[in-house]
């Protein structure tokens, strides 16, 4: 996916938005299963550094247990909610798509005890809001903390578009 083709795709998401939290999952000592909390953990340095801190925007590194997280979720009340994590979806590695919410069961994440598309039911239960879903293809999912080089770019071009639509 080119890196327009996303952030027209994050800015037809985000119109109207009132209330973001981005939700980046993964398991921190698994290489590129890190890239979730990896772009969180940026995104949040960013709006911190610049004294951004926005009332509508809530960033959550929900590590590999994203389902301990609902309670937040559900008491913020959200218009809008990202969530982004590493998928096994047979791409070249550092490829980014948008997984609408009605494929989700049928992409292979590896890492979560729960569900995402569980977690997403149930989140519907109790909240009217629009979700999208950013899958980064891993390259490596061994034991390290490191991503790889593709992942890493497609993490940081991610999270520029991000700051951009959020900032302006």
């Amino acid at each position: 996916m080119l890196v327009i083709s996303i952030k027209n795709g994050l800015k037809k998401f985000l119109n109207n938005y009132k209330k973001i939290i981005i939700l980046g999952i993964g398991n921190e000592l698994r290489e590129d299963d890190n890239v979730g909390p990896y772009i969180i953990e940026k995104l949040n340095n960013y709006f911190e550094k610049k004294n951004l801190t926005q009332s509508s925007l809530t960033l959550i590194n929900a590590g590999s247990v994203p389902e301990n997280f609902t309670g937040i979720i559900k008491k913020q009340n959200p218009s809008h909610l990202i969530i982004i994590d590493s998928v096994l979806m047979d791409k070249d590695p550092g490829t980014i798509e948008f997984v609408k919410k009605e494929k989700i069961a049928n992409v292979n994440i590896s890492t979560h005890s729960l569900s995402l598309n569980f977690l997403i039911k149930y989140l519907e239960k109790f909240l009217s809001i629009e979700l999208l879903f950013i899958g980064i293809q891993p390259l490596k999912l061994g034991l390290g903390d490191n991503l790889s080089k593709e992942v890493k770019k497609s993490a940081d071009e991610l999270i520029f578009i991000i700051i951009s639509l959020l900032s302006s």
